[in-house]
């Protein structure tokens, strides 16, 4: 029993490592690691909740399997332009409007890899 813990945690590892693919994200899952170029960034608007204030922006990107829905959230839309690639990782993904969307949510990351 303990053998076969440790080769599940073993496999569960190697998938959160493992790079995501637009093609492969599902409504309501999470994100593992998912790498986009970014196509665009939409005007920044405040939204003000009971879980969060500040900046939210919209933006899209893709990967070599198709195209995604990115939300940005406050240090995010300054820190993301047009034409970088970033990694979003412990992340999630919506349905919107019949489109999926992913994010760092509030325990993922999101890293500008290049310029």
């Amino acid at each position: 029993m303990v053998e076969f813990n440790r080769i599940h945690q073993k496999e569960k590892m190697r998938q959160m490592s493992a790079r995501q693919m637009v093609a492969d994200l599902r409504a309501n899952r999470g994100v593992s690691r998912l790498e986009l170029v970014v196509l665009r960034v939409y005007p920044r608007r405040m939204v003000s909740t009971t879980r969060y204030t500040g900046p939210v922006a919209a933006a899209c990107g893709r990967d070599e399997s198709g195209l995604v829905g990115i939300v940005l959230w406050d240090e995010q839309v300054k820190n993301v332009q047009t034409g970088d690639i970033i990694r979003i990782e412990s992340g999630w993904c919506r349905e919107r409007e019949g489109e999926l969307v992913v994010s760092t949510g509030k325990n993922g990351r999101l890293t500008v890899l290049d310029r």
